[in-house]
């Protein structure tokens, strides 16, 4: 089997249901032969890797450990699902403060065990601000550090696909930014459903409102109708990002990323934006949107500021003003 690079990617989580879905969508893609399991439950990564052992996948180099030192070492690539699930009744909120403190922990392994790693996916709840947090402790540059956001505008496709009866990816143009919570900011004034303009389809406000909740609240469907939080589209999607960084096709649905620019007016934060990972990370422009969309993207900002501002306060990230002492790179 040919693989895309030979170099090491680390699945923190791999234990878990989404770790484990990463680890075989991984190696369906054909990304790395050497793929090391990384999770602090013993049974569980121990099973995921016998599983994988079982699925015989020719050429592949798959290691298991519960030791931080022997994950991270030499790491060029890395997914971090490592955090406490959402559950049902739950917001991605209501996990902050132990997600967070188990991000700045990821981030102090990062930095102690392999600062030369080339790009980080961390796709666990609350997504904006745990990868905010795994950045200022990495020490990495802010275009090597990415959070999962896609599903939210993928979910937005399914749901205008639905509306008109067409095939999912007939829907274009069609996205989220912001943050990665009910509170995202949808944008759609420029979609297109199979090549028509979105604005001239028969579409009530009250039907657009509806849409719109659907997909804010597509992840509290998924545990509503299943049981437990999403895996295997968290997974898919998570993987295809570290693919690109690793110089695949490349990721254009958006993801989070570090913004800090003046002249779009958002600073310090991890927010979904109009992105690009390639070989060289992350890249990203300045949404654009009707008046009412950016009215809304601005509403996603002020929410991300207070969840960074509850962190700060938390002492698990220093105040902003002191983000350098602790990575250079901010």
């Amino acid at each position: 089997m040919t693989f895309l690079t030979n170099e090491k990617l680390v699945i923190v989580g791999a234990g878990g249901m989404i770790g484990s879905n990463m680890v075989q969508t991984a190696l369906m893609l054909g990304l790395t032969p050497n793929i090391c399991l990384y999770d602090i439950f013993e049974p569980g990564v121990h099973g995921v890797a016998d599983e994988m052992a079982h699925c015989a996948f020719p050429g592949a180099n798959i290691t298991w450990t519960t030791d931080p030192e022997v994950a991270f070492t030499d790491a060029k690539y890395i997914i971090s699902s490592g955090g406490a699930p959402r559950k049902e009744g739950m917001t991605r909120e209501d996990l902050l403060k132990g997600n967070c403190q188990i991000a700045a922990q990821f981030g102090d392994f990062i930095k102690k065990y392999c600062p030369e790693v080339k790009h980080v996916v961390v796709i666990f709840n609350p997504a904006d601000v745990t990868a905010l947090t795994a950045l200022i402790h990495s020490g990495l540059k802010p275009n090597q550090m990415t959070s999962l956001a896609a599903l939210d505008s993928t979910r937005l496709q399914q749901q205008l696909a639905m509306e008109f009866g067409v095939q999912q990816d007939k829907v274009t143009n069609a996205y989220t930014y912001g943050g990665h919570g009910e509170q995202m900011a949808v944008f759609a004034s420029k979609a297109m459903i199979d090549g028509k303009p979105l604005s001239e389809l028969p579409l009530s406000a009250e039907r657009w409102a509806e849409i719109k909740k659907a997909t804010t609240q597509g992840g509290s469907n998924i545990i509503k109708l299943r049981g437990r939080s999403s895996f295997q589209s968290p997974s898919y999607q998570a993987v295809k990002m570290i693919e690109a960084a690793m110089g695949g096709e490349k990721f254009t649905w958006p993801a989070g990323c570090y913004v800090n620019c003046e002249k779009c007016g958002y600073k310090n934060v991890m927010m979904a934006m109009p992105t690009v990972i390639d070989a060289e990370g992350v890249h990203f422009t300045a949404p654009q949107g009707t008046e009412e969309e950016m009215a809304a993207l601005a509403s996603s900002y002020e929410h991300l500021q207070k969840m960074r501002d509850e962190i700060i306060e938390l002492g698990i990230i220093p105040p902003v003003a002191e983000w350098a002492t602790e990575n250079p790179n901010l």
